[in-house]
């Protein structure tokens, strides 16, 4: 099963490099793994107007969606929007067992600091929300390799998820 993460920008781990390289360590043998770091518009910090940003940001999105829908297995797309809807970890690995059994890839979009277009998120499968908070991209990265790992841990039954 194939698994990929398009990230917008936030691609230095900082202090969350350890954990990041620690699961991506132990999801090797689970599944065929891959965080893509998308180039996203330089920000707020250089004076760009916020929705230039978002607009930049969600293109660079839909170019890699569309890139990997063109290609291969049907992908199963979810955002991670503050506004999704939220997941227990039984039935995440559940989404992630239907996706594997229907040999479908999926793939986990961490938009930018200002978020995505209605566009972007009207073009995915679902949006999911780790909390009705807001996180760093590299907080909701480990958040999200930590869950996928559990999902998988949940599927074989190893004694991960209590």
């Amino acid at each position: 099963m194939k698994i990929q993460i398009l990230q917008v920008g936030g691609g230095k781990g900082g202090d969350f490099a350890g954990p990041v390289a620690e699961f991506e360590k132990r999801l090797n043998g689970l599944c065929d793994f891959e965080v893509k770091v998308l180039k996203g518009s330089s920000g707020g910090s250089s004076g760009i107007p916020r929705e230039r940003v978002i607009e930049e940001d969600s293109r660079a999105v839909m170019d890699a969606i569309d890139g990997i829908r063109g290609r291969g297995p049907e992908s199963f797309v979810v955002i991670l929007d503050e506004k999704g809807g939220e997941m227990e970890s039984v039935k995440f690995s559940g989404l992630l067992g239907k996706m594997k059994d229907e040999g479908r890839s999926l793939v986990f979009v961490i938009g930018g600091a200002f978020g995505l277009n209605d566009e972007v998120k009207k073009s995915a499968d679902k949006l999911l929300a780790f909390s009705k908070m807001t996180f760093t991209h590299q907080m909701v990265k480990v958040f999200l390799l930590e869950q996928i790992y559990r999902g998988f841990c949940i599927l074989n039954g190893k004694e991960y998820h209590y």
